[in-house]
């Protein structure tokens, strides 16, 4: 049986990764790992998914919400 219809889903993932910074606040710490993201140097390799979700998005009047599978 050949289907017609044609869906582009799409698939979302969120991945955790923990790094350790020393600073001297909380404030500083967030600064250097947000650097340390930007140049490259803390990296989030593939892992553990926290969180997964999909959503139709075209055909445009078939779209969905997103949901959590």
């Amino acid at each position: 049986m050949k289907r017609e219809n044609k869906f582009v889903i799409a698939i979302e993932e969120t991945m955790v990764q923990e790094f350790e910074v020393g600073a001297d606040s909380a404030e500083e710490a967030l600064e250097f790992a947000e650097k340390q993201y930007n140049n490259g140097v803390f990296v989030v390799s593939p892992g553990e998914v926290q969180f997964k979700q999909m959503s139709i998005v075209k055909p445009t009047e078939e779209s969905t919400e997103w949901r959590k599978f």
